[in-house]
This record gives structure tokens, C-alpha cells and sequence, in this order.
């Protein structure tokens, strides 16, 4: 019985070891899993914004397609909109900063686009 407890002595404070050592590692990951769903979330936000643009600029213009496109967008994303007609589809681009962690602190940029048919008024 001696011998047994002197092995359970030496195994003393291994999970807090491990545990201290994984932390590290677990937060890493979180932070990337994070880092993903930001992303995805400025790829849906350009692209729903170039469509709600290029909606309201195929009937009113151009500043009617900014002000559609900027509509649900925040400032932190740094968002900037080409909005023009090319041919009978007006064509709205718009672009996000790639958040880094939250939406203030960015790196490179997210494009999304958009196009709806050219509404005309009868004359």
C-alpha cells in the first residue's frame, strides 16, 4: 500500500497543470471561431446593403442608393458604396472593413455587390 501512495504524491497538481496549459490554446480558438462568425457577418452585411442599394438607386439614383445602402450599416464597418447604372441593371458595390476581433479595429476589406433592373418612369 506504501508504494501506491507515493505514486499518487508525484501525480499532485497535474490537472492544474494541464489546465493552466490549455487555457492559452482554448482562447486562441475561441477567439478565431469569433473571428470567423465576424467575417461571415460582414459578408452578409455588403451584400445585403449592395442589394438594398442597387433596389433604391435602379429607381431614384444614385443618392438614393448610398443613403438604401448605408440604411443598416454602423460606422465601425467603414462602409463606402459605388452605386451607377451599367446598360439596363444598376449596379451597387459596396465595401467593409474586415473587423478584427469587434468592428472597430479592422484589416483589409469585404466587397459585396448588387444589381436590379433599371426602373423607368412613363413619361
Amino acid at each position: 500500500m506504501r508504494g501506491r501512495r507515493g505514486e499518487r504524491d508525484r501525480d499532485r497538481g497535474q490537472v492544474a497543470l494541464e489546465f493552466v496549459g490549455m487555457v492559452p490554446l482554448i482562447l486562441l480558438l475561441v477567439a478565431a471561431v469569433w473571428e470567423c462568425v465576424l467575417i461571415g457577418y460582414a459578408f452578409s452585411l455588403a451584400g445585403n446593403a449592395a442589394d438594398e442599394g442597387a433596389r433604391a438607386g435602379a429607381v431614384h439614383g444614385d443618392g438614393a442608393c448610398r443613403t438604401a445602402a448605408a440604411e443598416h450599416i454602423g460606422g465601425a464597418w467603414g462602409m463606402t458604396a459605388d452605386c451607377g447604372g451599367s446598360g439596363d441593371v444598376y449596379r451597387a458595390t459596396v465595401r467593409l472593413r474586415i473587423p478584427v476581433l469587434y468592428p472597430g479595429l479592422n484589416f483589409g476589406e469585404i466587397t459585396g455587390t448588387g444589381g436590379a433592373a433599371m426602373e423607368r418612369e412613363a413619361d
